[in-house]
This record gives C-alpha cells, sequence and structure tokens, in this order.
C-alpha cells in the first residue's frame, strides 16, 4: 500500500515537472508585443479585392479544312506571326483538280446540247413558217381550180341538155369537178398536220428548258468543283500568332464541313493585339467589383514586372466548385509591357475597388475595441500619459487603414509591434486582421503583397 503511494506521488511530481517546463517553454516561444510611438500621417490607400486568374488572347480561332486530303506544305510554325489572307495550309489538289476537270466536261456538253437544242427549235419554228404560208397558197389555188371545174362543170351539163355535149364530156367534167374538191380538202388537211408541227415545237421548246437546266446544274457543279480546289489552300482568316499547330506535313485530314467527327484540327490562331486577364473572384468580394476598375496584375514567370489593366466585364452568374462560389472577371491588361503575358500564364489580380491619395492613415494593429465595442486607438499624450480614444475608420488595405474622424495629422498614438503577427498566428480561430484578406498571413503570397503596400 505505501508502495502504491510513493509510487503515484512519483508520478504526480513528474506530470507537474512537464507541465512547468511546457509552460515556460510556451512562455519564452510566445511573442513579446513591444510597444512604439507611431505618429499619424497622410498617404495614399488604396482597398482591394485579390483573385487569381489565366492570361488569354482578344481571340483564339481553331482552324480547319473544308476539303479532305493529305498536307503538301505547312509554311508557319507554332509562335509565327501571320497576316489575314496569308496561306498557312495547303492540301494536295490532284483529286480536287480531277474532279473539276470532270465538271467542266460535263458543262461544255451541257451548252453544246442547249445550242444544239436551240438551233432546231429555230429551224423548225422557220419550217414551219415557209410550210404555213405554202399551205395557204396550195389551199387558194385548190379552191381556184375546184371553183373553175364547177363552172366548166355546169357548162358542160347546159351544152348536154341541149343536146351540144355528149355523155362522156359531162362525165368527164364531173370527174374533173370531184377530183378538184379532193384536191381542196387535202389541201386544207395540211393545215392539221402543220398544227401537229406546232404542237411538236412546244416539246422542243421544253427540251431547250430542261437543257438550260441542265446547263445551270452543270455549272453550279463546277463552281462547287472549283471551290473544292480552291479549299485545298487555307488562309488566315485574320491577323495573328500561331499558338499550336496540330499536324504535320504529309498527314491526312478530314473535311471540318463534311466530317460527322467535325473534322481535324490544323492549328489555332491567336488574336495577341489585346490580352486579358480572366480571373476568378470570391463571392464574397464580387459586390465591390466594377467594369471601369484599375488593376494591379503580377504573374509567376516575371516576378519582377508590374503590369497594369482595366475590368472589362463581370459574369452576372457565379461558379460553383465544391461549394465555393465564384464570378469570373475578365480584365484587359493595358500598359505597355503586356507583351511580355502570353495565353496560358497564371497571373493574381488585385483589383482596386477604393482608394483615396490623401488620407489619414495608422497601423491597422494600432486598433482595439473598448468596453462599449468601439474602435479606438491609444493616443501617446505628454508627459508618459495615455488615454483612449473613439475613431471612425475608412479604407483598410493589407496593414494600414484610414483614419476619418478621431485623429490629426501628426498625433502620436502607441502600436504595438508583435500585435499584427501575432493576429496572423490566430487566424484560425479569430480571422485575420483588418483589411488583409482570408489566407494572407505574413508568410504567405498574398499576406506579403499586403506588406509592400
Amino acid at each position: 500500500m505505501k508502495k502504491a503511494i510513493v509510487i503515484i506521488l512519483i508520478l504526480a511530481l513528474a506530470a507537474g515537472g512537464v507541465w512547468a517546463w511546457r509552460a515556460r517553454s510556451k512562455k519564452k516561444q510566445a511573442p513579446k508585443a513591444e510597444t512604439k510611438i507611431v505618429e499619424v500621417a497622410r498617404g495614399p490607400i488604396a482597398k482591394t479585392v485579390e483573385a487569381s486568374g489565366v492570361v488569354v488572347s482578344n481571340l483564339d480561332v481553331e482552324i480547319k479544312s473544308k476539303a479532305s486530303g493529305e498536307i503538301i506544305s505547312l509554311p508557319f510554325d507554332v509562335s509565327d506571326t501571320v497576316k489575314k489572307g496569308e496561306l498557312v495550309a495547303e492540301l494536295d489538289p490532284e483529286d480536287e483538280q480531277r474532279n473539276v476537270n470532270k465538271t467542266q466536261a460535263n458543262l461544255n456538253a451541257s451548252r453544246a446540247a442547249l445550242t444544239k437544242s436551240q438551233r432546231n427549235l429555230s429551224v423548225a419554228e422557220k419550217n414551219l413558217k415557209t410550210s404555213y404560208k405554202t399551205a395557204e397558197v396550195n389551199l387558194k389555188s385548190a379552191r381556184i381550180k375546184a371553183d373553175e371545174a364547177d363552172a366548166k362543170l355546169e357548162r358542160t351539163r347546159q351544152l348536154h341538155d341541149k343536146k351540144l355535149a355528149s355523155r362522156e364530156e359531162l362525165d368527164a367534167a364531173q370527174t374533173a369537178a370531184a377530183t378538184a374538191w379532193a384536191a381542196h380538202e387535202q389541201a386544207k388537211l395540211r393545215f392539221d398536220e402543220l398544227d401537229a408541227s406546232r404542237a411538236a415545237l412546244e416539246v422542243q421548246r421544253q427540251d431547250i428548258v430542261q437543257s438550260g437546266a441542265n446547263l445551270e446544274s452543270a455549272a453550279m457543279n463546277l463552281e462547287l468543283a472549283q471551290q473544292g480546289l480552291d479549299d485545298t489552300k487555307i488562309y488566315a482568316p485574320m491577323d495573328g500568332v500561331i499558338t499550336a499547330r496540330n499536324v504535320q506535313t504529309g498527314q491526312i485530314i478530314s473535311s471540318g464541313i463534311s466530317n460527322v467527327g467535325g473534322g481535324t484540327a490544323l492549328m489555332v490562331i491567336s488574336d495577341l493585339s489585346r490580352i486579358y486577364v480572366t480571373a476568378s473572384v470570391d463571392e464574397s468580394d464580387i459586390a465591390g467589383v466594377a467594369p471601369g476598375q484599375r488593376v494591379r496584375i503580377t504573374a509567376d514567370a516575371f516576378p519582377d514586372e508590374r503590369f497594369m489593366g482595366e475590368v472589362e466585364r463581370v459574369a452576372r452568374k457565379g461558379v460553383n466548385t465544391s461549394n465555393v462560389v465564384t464570378f469570373e472577371v475578365k480584365i484587359e491588361v493595358l500598359s505597355l509591357n503586356k507583351e511580355l503575358l502570353m495565353p496560358g500564364m497564371t497571373a493574381d489580380a488585385e483589383i482596386i475597388v477604393q482608394m483615396k491619395r490623401d488620407a489619414i492613415l495608422i497601423p491597422a494593429s494600432a486598433i482595439t475595441r473598448d468596453k462599449q465595442g468601439r474602435r479606438v486607438v491609444t493616443i501617446a499624450a505628454a508627459g508618459g500619459k495615455t488615454e483612449e480614444r473613439p475613431v471612425e475608420t475608412g479604407i483598410e488595405s493589407g496593414l494600414m487603414i484610414e483614419i476619418t474622424s478621431g485623429l490629426q495629422e501628426g498625433e502620436n498614438i502607441k502600436v504595438k509591434q508583435g500585435a499584427a503577427a501575432s493576429r496572423w498566428s490566430q487566424e484560425g480561430r479569430n480571422g485575420p486582421p483588418p483589411g488583409m484578406m482570408p489566407g494572407a498571413g505574413p508568410g504567405s503570397r498574398r499576406g506579403m503583397r499586403g506588406m509592400r503596400r
């Protein structure tokens, strides 16, 4: 029993020693908040919204071919500059040229057939006109002959009645009259035959219409064949830079308009005359972002360069990714060194949503709250005295904050030097210091930018 009590006492003493050692270690590690006197001054301050994004071009055009075939020429490579109308790719034109020759022959045959039909119709119309005139003359002549035969028959009948003409003469006169009238009827039937010929002319006219349609179809086929031949040469649709080339000389490609899969993408031409950054802004910050605001831009590829831009467009609909809603903001890069930026680069943007060039500024760490929850600062008065004074604040930016009332330029305030670092270290429990984005601790990239400001 006594041995057990002794063991318990030893363990208790050991635990107490460990606790005391950890307490002293924590006390040693805890940053000492040294106080210093800071003079209230004037200067510029800006409230920014930070976002990351990607550099994009003004326009990217994927080039495809309307024709299919083997590539025989690719004059440009990636990063080459091209002008609108320059030849960027050429396919083997042999098959298309053969098709043009074939359709040209069909066009010539159709044109010849139309010409032949037109000439045949013209000849038939002239012959019909002549036949009508001949038929009219023949009909008149037959009528005259028939009338003469009737008159002769009448005279012969009268002479026969007076016994001055024989029966044979009378019969001959009757036969002659009948023959003359038969010839007259035959001449009239000729007009019916000519009317049938006139109807046949309508068939010939329809043949001409058909021949004309065949000629027009052949001309259209030739035009399509010529277009197919022209499509073997692909030209740049705009000025730009080739940012991707997906094919090589000798490769067989498929058409972009006749292939169900969309055809082969030859290359991408990008318009780099204007450069943009598409940045994703958190929904908690998007309310302050608007077109026309200035933007400071940095890129990982050029850590020593700074770029200036302007918000051009703010998306009206957010995108939910893993329960985080962001809005796309399109920023145009306007600085002269924008040519350094290339599409696909990552970039960080600081959108200046508020800015004052002449404001009363103090370190944000100088702000505390009194028992009433008011924001106060500690004034360093003469003789080492101090007083807490309520203040009203404006723009907060990183480590600095604007004072809109409660302080005057030149006054001295007390600031605890370790306060900001202490608040950063407790961000997980208490949130970031005033004016700093969540996650922007002193060791982070965003925190370092805040310190530079």
